[in-house]
This record gives structure tokens, sequence and C-alpha cells, in this order.
């Protein structure tokens, strides 16, 4: 922040937060929850001083599990909200920019805009993800365990992946497991997809009930969340028998997660892990069926920057996490996919995963 000029940092409930105070979010709901004066919420963050913690009175007596340290002002329903967020507000000082969260209430930052003046607004996250992108051993280990939640829930919804089921049935079998092995939630909607276009088959669609037919490549996507760190996985299931050029395409897949994983070299710039990734399948001309980027930054969001993608130049450190999760999706044919997690390292990425990455086939 001073080496930016910021004079404070107020961040909303969200992953930057709970990073640097334990305020825990919520759990995600389909529509938004809110208090009287829910969008004072959220801590001012200053260079040399305590911060100062503004929360809903209904926030402070039945979501706040641990007080944070600095000040924390309760803000009840009958209370002033805005007088009471203006004293603060002005009380950080006249000078310097003040930064918010990317994700605040749109209500917060206009009322801080009255309140200070809008010229001195600019986003803040990028501020927190530059510390949350390197992850220490005690991070890691909470990866881990978020990670193991996956891999049980995996191992155990494997067996019941057959033809006749349909892939709500097995998002909710995934959604039940994933809370049998500790997860706090789905770090995010749980998926499962046969594919794009006419005639494919997807949880969260209406052809979610829709039995599974013979010869079908099932994908799955899901993630766990343990002690506010996220989980992103991905296998592929066939039920029947594939045919050759599908067992060829899902080698290629396999080489090319490996290239991925080989080239999260720290120094290297993020692009380059993407390029590495996509050259297996360019080779083997499956190319233009790989139709986004290899992964993505992951931690206590399940995306974080930076991205393993064309136009990501970010050098890569030791300690950033990414996924690695090349696919293949032809319409009209087959799709498959596969996705571990990663830490980057001084000689390449290492494995966080030990689910086992050989196809399945079920009858």
């Amino acid at each position: 922040m001073e080496a930016e000029d910021v004079a404070a940092l107020f961040l909303g409930p969200s992953a930057d937060l709970e990073y640097l105070t334990g305020i825990e979010r919520q759990l995600p709901s389909f529509s938004d929850v809110i208090y009287a004066h829910h969008w004072v919420i959220g801590g001012f963050f200053r260079p040399g001083a305590d911060p100062v913690f503004l929360l809903p009175r209904m926030f402070a007596t039945f979501d706040l599990e641990v007080e944070p340290e600095g000040e924390v002002i309760v803000v009840s329903e009958t209370d002033d909200g805005f007088a009471i967020f203006e004293r603060v507000a002005r009380g950080i000082g006249a000078g310097g920019t003040i930064a918010v969260g990317d994700r605040i209430w749109a209500e917060t930052v206009l009322n801080l805009g009255r309140i200070v003046g809008y010229e001195r607004l600019r986003t803040g996250s990028q501020l927190v993800n530059d510390l949350r992108r390197i992850k220490t051993d005690e991070e890691l280990a909470a990866m881990g365990r978020a990670i193991a939640t996956v891999e049980q829930a995996m191992a155990a919804v494997t067996p019941l992946t057959v033809t006749g089921i349909s892939l709500g049935e097995l998002a909710e079998l995934v959604d039940h497991e994933l809370r049998e092995a500790g997860s706090r939630c789905p770090s995010f909607t749980t998926h499962m997809l046969t594919g794009f276009g006419e005639g494919a088959l997807d949880s969260g669609e209406a052809t979610a009930r829709t039995p599974v037919p013979e010869g079908t490549s099932i994908m799955f996507d899901f993630g766990g969340v343990v002690d506010g760190y996220c989980s992103d996985f991905g296998r592929t299931i066939y039920c029947g028998e594939p045919p050759a050029d599908y067992l060829e395409a899902y080698d290629v897949l396999l080489a090319a997660q490996e290239a991925g994983r080989r080239a999260l070299v720290a120094g290297a710039p993020a692009k380059d892990a993407n390029t590495a990734c996509r050259r297996p399948l360019e080779e083997a001309g499956l190319g233009e069926y790989f139709r986004h980027r290899m992964g993505h930054g992951i931690g206590m969001n399940v995306h974080e920057r930076p991205f393993l993608s064309a136009e990501d130049e970010t050098i890569l450190e030791p300690g950033m996490v990414f996924t690695d999760e090349p696919s293949i999706n032809i319409p009209g044919r087959y799709s498959l996919r596969i996705e571990d997690m990663i830490v980057c390292e001084e000689g390449g990425g290492r494995m966080l995963n030990t689910y086992p990455r050989d196809l399945v086939v079920n009858s």
C-alpha cells in the first residue's frame, strides 16, 4: 500500500478479507442474503495503523466466528449507517488513494465516493492477490485436504457411473460424498456433461434426468472446500466400449497435461505453460478441440490470478498453485477431460493430486 500510495484499503466479505483477518465468508446461496446496513460490512486497512471493521449487528451476532484484531464497530438496525461509515472513512485522512475490493457492493463504492471523492478510488484486490498467489506450506496442506475430499468422492461414485444413470443423479451423489469427506461445500457448482451441442447431456440442463446411453463419455468437474481453501478436479469415465480413436485421443490428453505440468517452471511466463499444454494436442491434429486455457490459479477462491492462458505474462514463482485441465471436445463424436492441481517449483510443476489418471471404462 505504501509503495502504491494507497492511504486505505476497504474490503468486504471475500477471500481477501478472510485471508487477512480470518473473517469467514458465508456459504454461497442462489440469492443474496442481506441485513439492515448490509453495505457497510467490511474493514478499512491502513499502513501503520490497526484496521477498523464495520459489521451489521446481524452479521456480528450470527456469522462472526472469531473477532478480528483491530477496532470493531457494530452497526445496529436503528443506527445511522451512513453517518457511522462516514465518520470512519473521514478518519483515514484526506490524502492518498482509497482502494476497494473488486467485488464489494456498488452502494458501498457510491457512498465512499460521496465521502472521500470519486477521483480517489481505485480497485484494490490486486494488492492482496500479490500476497495470496504464493502459498505457504500451511496453505498447501489445507489445499491437500480439499483435494482429498474430491478424490474420496470420485472413488465413491466411479463404480456407480454406468449406463442408465443420469448426470443429475451423479451430481447429487458427488455433492453428498464431498460432504461425507469433510468438504464445507462445493467450491463451485458440481458439473457433469457428455459434451456440447445437439444430443449432449448436462447435469445443469434439462437433460439432467436423461439416462446415459451406452457408448457415452462422461466428464466430471467439481471441487471441495476445507479450511477456506478450494480444490478443482476432473476425470472422464466411458460407459460402454470406447472406440480406438477415443483411446488414442485420451493418450494425447494425458501427454498434454504432463507437458503443462513440466512447463510450470519458476521464472517462466504463465502463458508458456499454456503453449506447452496445447502443443501435443496440436501435433495430433486436435488443437481446435481444446477450446479453453490450460488452467487458472487456485487458493481461497477456485479461480484466481494468474491464469495459464495466452494473454497472461505473469512470471511464475515457487508456491503458485494452478489447475492443469486440458480437454478435447469434438461435437457429435466425443468429449474428454482431466484436471489436477499443480504447485509451481524451480524445476517444474509438482502434482498435488494422487488420484489415478488412467481412463475408467464401465459397462
